[in-house]
């Protein structure tokens, strides 16, 4: 069962076993505006917590995306280097950056859950 963290920077981590699944969430895609360029890391590229892991574009700016915990990255989706758009149109499914094998899986405790992230968000509107 996986379960999903969120950053104060509007990151999400679906954790399945020792594997997260990394994206940013609805709020920031809606904040960006239309995605029209995607960077993401190197396959293996061993990322701290809380460094840049990958970069995203829209018409409106560029803003980094942070790996919410430390870890390895195992896989990446190429699709929304392809197709940016999928990252406004699905951005906690098929909008997702990259996989990462986590380096201390303890880390996640430290995120905020759904009922927090949500909380955060309505104190930023």
């Amino acid at each position: 069962m996986s379960k999903i963290y969120f950053t104060k920077d509007h990151e999400w981590i679906r954790i399945e076993a020792d594997i997260g699944t990394v994206g940013i969430t609805d709020y920031a895609q809606h904040a960006l505006g239309d995605v029209v360029f995607v960077e993401l890391p190197d396959l293996g590229r061993q990322v701290a917590q809380g460094a840049e892991a990958a970069v995203v574009e829209s018409v409106k700016a560029a803003s980094e995306v942070y790996a919410p915990v430390a870890g390895e990255v195992t896989e990446v989706n190429e699709a929304i280097v392809v197709d940016p758009a999928l990252v406004n149109q699905d951005p906690q499914g098929q909008g997702w950056f990259f996989r990462l094998r986590l380096a201390n899986p303890a880390a996640v405790e430290g995120l905020l859950d759904e009922k927090a992230y949500d909380a955060l968000i309505r104190a930023l509107e």
